[in-house]
């Protein structure tokens, strides 16, 4: 379903990208961080249980624990990025949505974000940027998350998001290095976020369905997999479903099979990738994870709809999550990290 709603500032408009699409590609992202490493870090050193090596959605560092009792993990991220909608309140609730995501996919609960506030406040009001705020604060309250202030500039270009810590089981971790062959791939979310909000952003369109999907929490899924025993996951978000599986597949040393029928997709998607509303970040994301995979027969939409990239997109599962579609399985190391069927 899709309405049209005045607004006295599109947003989107003052942004060269839209939401996660606005990310620096990942291929070159990797050039970037390669060879990084954390000065003066000891193979002794064991307190640091995610870092850069996999690429995973947040860093975990274990806290000391006296003699006996129960270790607990420290888990960090920040998210943040241009509008995706051009209503205020509902910038700041997705982009909430998406930075405590990053927390849920490493299996944590998330207790304190600050905000991350860009903002070009001789040309846009400040009563908007506190409409954003609200949005963030809003979706935090109900995750149990407190915030505790943040960070502004004066920008050209307005973005926001939120640097978030949360704790974890160290024994109970979500990570995307822990997929096994016979494991199912479950999707909690429907793609299609990228080319709506793209959309969106070209006729100023607004889709609810998206809306709704972007400001959902990623809690009950994390906990979910969680309870189902799963130990590997990722969240799906501006590298695309095929970008983050592909990511998944190499740090687990496995091959991801993707049964193309099975993958969800928001009401509406297929017609924006048709009529070409599709970003140049879904673009790149394909290009980049193509030497990579095999595309068997699928058609050139279908590639383009699987490497969309999303906002604050759903769960990708190594195991079965109640509820969600299964959309495929890892299997033995093959020639590709990703096979569609």
């Amino acid at each position: 379903m899709t309405t049209t709603r005045e607004t006295p500032v599109r947003l989107t408009q003052f942004a060269h990208g839209g939401g996660c699409a606005c990310k620096i590609p990942p291929g070159e992202l990797e050039d970037v961080l390669g060879g990084l490493a954390r000065p003066g870090a000891s193979p002794a050193d064991t307190s640091l249980l995610v870092g850069l090596a996999t690429g995973d959605d947040a860093a975990v560092v274990t806290l000391p624990a006296p003699d006996g009792a129960p270790g607990q993990a420290v888990v960090s991220t920040a998210d943040f990025f241009t509008p995706v909608v051009d209503d205020a309140y509902d910038w700041g609730r997705i982009a909430a949505a998406n930075a405590l995501s990053d927390v849920y996919a490493m299996g944590g609960r998330p207790l304190v974000a600050v905000n991350l506030l860009a903002w070009p406040r001789d040309v846009l009001p400040l009563d908007l940027a506190r409409e954003v705020l609200r949005g963030g604060l809003d979706v935090a309250t109900e995750a149990g998350c407190h915030v505790g202030g943040g960070h502004s500039v004066d920008d050209p270009e307005p973005k926001y998001g939120m640097a978030v810590t949360g704790v974890a089981d160290p024994e109970r971790l979500l990570r995307n290095d822990t997929g096994r062959p016979g494991l199912p791939l479950s999707l909690t979310k429907p793609l299609g976020l990228g080319v709506l909000n793209n959309r969106h952003k070209a006729t100023g369109e607004r889709f609810e369905q998206a809306v709704a999907t972007m400001v959902a929490l990623n809690r009950d899924a994390s906990a979910a997999a969680l309870d189902a025993g799963a130990t590997c996951a990722t969240d799906v978000t501006g590298f695309g479903l095929l970008g983050h599986l592909h990511k998944l597949a190499r740090a687990s040393g496995v091959t991801a099979v993707v049964d193309t029928a099975a993958v969800p997709y928001l009401d509406g998607a297929r017609e924006a990738v048709r009529d070409g509303y599709v970003s140049g970040g879904t673009r790149r994301n394909l290009d980049w994870v193509a030497p990579f995979t095999d595309f068997g027969d699928a058609d050139a939409d279908t590639r383009l709809l699987l490497a969309d990239a999303q906002t604050s997109g759903g769960l990708l599962v190594a195991g079965e999550v109640p509820g969600a579609p299964v959309i495929g399985e890892l299997v033995p190391k093959g020639a590709h990290s990703v096979v569609l069927g």
